[in-house]
């Protein structure tokens, strides 16, 4: 069987006229057979991509020729199979939203979290003058975290700011922040400087390096990533679940997209309430007229949206 890879990457460089390279990027990825999901911006690129490893090579080798983004990390992961269907390759405002009316006030460029490699963050993560905090939303961190973190009650990074006030009684720890690859880090420890936090930190690299460089140790669960495998395992030093099934409540590490397509709620189903309720999330989605068909994944290719119906993102 031929094998694949999956690329995870970011870089936070400023690209002139990133609409433009937005369409001749695309261009450039399916030239090259790649599938994935890009997202570019003025600040810089956002990227999952996935494709034989000659491909995955030569994306690698084309982004770090081109001096913008020549410090740019990859974690790659072996998979049997590409992680996505298709090839996009977006240009929105930020790479990563921030929901801030001036985005420029947390520039990574400028100001971020001193970088821990993942053993710097293993040997400091439960000293008592430590707080680890989990950046990511909420249906990511139900799924897993490290053990002891902070996480927060928000649906996506733009509700983040929102929460600082939360996080002020933490203002005379070390604040170790993490989330899936290191990107929504840069801009969480630098708004986090910005008000007044002085001792901040940043887990380089993200889950997937640590897991791939520390073993995982102590990080609970899996890893929600943003592509059809929608789960991965990261430790493999001493592994537990702590998820649990929306619908029993038995333990259950399976992340799923409801079925009903105006629903599309992230949550862990366990296969035999997948099989009961065709993947969906309650009673009400199962019986949703637009209810897509149920294939024990829980992943779901967009579709093109019925005139006069409200579009929704799918995964």
């Amino acid at each position: 069987m031929e094998r694949y890879q999956t690329l995870l990457y970011y870089c936070y460089s400023p690209i002139v006229n990133a609409e433009d390279f937005a369409a001749d990027h695309l261009k450039f990825c399916k030239s090259l057979g790649l599938v994935g999901r890009i997202i570019v911006a003025d600040e810089g690129l956002n990227g999952t991509v996935s494709g034989t490893p000659e491909a995955c090579k030569a994306y690698m080798e084309a982004i770090h020729v081109d001096e913008r983004f020549a410090k740019t990390e990859f974690k790659i992961d072996e998979v049997d199979e590409p992680s996505f269907v298709k090839m996009h390759c977006r240009y929105k405002s930020e790479i990563v939203h921030s929901g801030l009316r001036d985005p420029q006030m947390i520039d990574p460029n400028r100001q971020t979290g001193k970088h821990l490699e993942p053993a710097e963050f293993l040997a400091m993560k439960d000293r008592d003058d430590v707080v680890i905090l989990d950046v990511r939303s909420d249906y990511e961190h139900s799924l897993g975290r490290f053990k002891n973190a902070v996480t927060l009650d928000i649906e996506n990074f733009r509700d983040f700011p929102a929460k600082i006030n939360e996080l002020a009684k933490f203002k005379d720890k070390k604040i170790l922040t993490y989330c899936t690859g290191g990107i929504k880090c840069e801009k969480a420890s630098a708004l986090l400087l910005h008000e007044g936090f002085s001792d901040v930190y940043q887990l380089h690299g993200g889950i997937i390096k640590y897991g791939k460089e520390a073993g995982g140790e102590d990080f609970d669960g899996k890893c929600y990533v943003f592509d059809n495998r929608l789960a991965v395992d990261v430790n493999t030093v001493n592994p537990v679940v702590v998820s649990t099934c929306y619908n029993c409540g038995k333990t259950t590490d399976k992340m799923i997209n409801c079925a009903n397509p105006e629903c599309n709620e992230h949550f862990t189903q366990c296969d035999e309430c997948g099989t009961a309720t065709d993947g969906c999330c309650s009673t009400t989605c199962q019986e949703h007229p637009r209810k897509r068909i149920y294939d024990g994944t829980g992943y779901y290719v967009k579709v093109p949206q019925p005139v006069n119906v409200k579009k929704v993102a799918l995964l």
